[in-house]
């Protein structure tokens, strides 16, 4: 038995991109920032912030409300799936991408409002 699941609360990147491959089918994505707070261990080490980009891809119906609602900075809950493509560039070098196939989107914040991480 395995599991591939993935859980995410963090703001959006920039407004999705729309792809329509085929009448009648959606694709959107767009990336997605989760943040750790900086802080200072028991020992006194300080720990930076650290910001993390997830690129997220929404298929048929989420996609179309993606297409209408979500915009950047808004703050999201994710849950979905990893998946990674291989694809070969113009110079013949092999090119990886993870992406999150994301199956549950719940919006969190409104577009333009404060979509600060709680």
């Amino acid at each position: 038995m395995s599991v591939n699941k993935v859980i995410l609360l963090g703001n959006v990147g920039k407004d999705p991109d729309m792809r329509y491959p085929q009448p009648g089918q959606t694709i959107a994505s767009f990336p997605l920032a989760t943040t750790e707070r900086a802080y200072t261990s028991s020992n006194g080490t300080q720990v930076a912030e650290r910001t993390e980009w997830h690129n997220i891809v929404l298929w048929g119906r989420n996609a179309e409300i993606a297409e209408r609602y979500i915009k950047k900075g808004m703050l999201l809950y994710i849950e979905g799936k990893l998946r990674t493509r291989a694809w070969e560039d113009r110079n013949q070098i092999k090119r990886y991408v993870t992406e999150v196939y994301a199956d549950v989107v719940e919006m969190l914040s409104r577009a333009g409002g404060a979509g600060q991480q709680p």
